[in-house]
């Protein structure tokens, strides 16, 4: 699946089927539902979704919690902008998805 067809795939009533937990915490944060791509990552036990829940702090804007969640996931705090992360982190977890 490419970026552009999970961003359109945000149209839909439910995530593409076969998306890794950490991808479907995005695909439903893009759908603007935090609460519910929160619950995900939060059980995702590894650093791509330590990656996830820190940038759900970071928009989040408890930037304290979101510096300990990308230290779990071995990464710094970007300071781009959210949509910007946003975009690198379900280009990134495509990536994965597909092997």
């Amino acid at each position: 699946m490419t970026f552009a067809e999970f961003k359109l795939s945000l149209q839909q009533a439910a995530p593409p089927p076969g998306i890794s937990p950490v991808l479907e915490a995005m695909w439903w944060d893009g759908k603007g539902d935090w609460d519910r791509s929160h619950d995900i990552a939060q059980e995702v036990h590894s650093a791509r979704g330590s990656w996830v829940h820190a940038y759900l702090h970071r928009k989040e804007g408890d930037n304290g919690n979101a510096g300990y969640w990308y230290a779990r996931a071995g990464k710094r705090m970007p300071s781009v902008l959210l949509e910007v992360e946003w975009e690198q982190v379900v280009t990134e977890l495509l990536k994965e998805n597909a092997r």
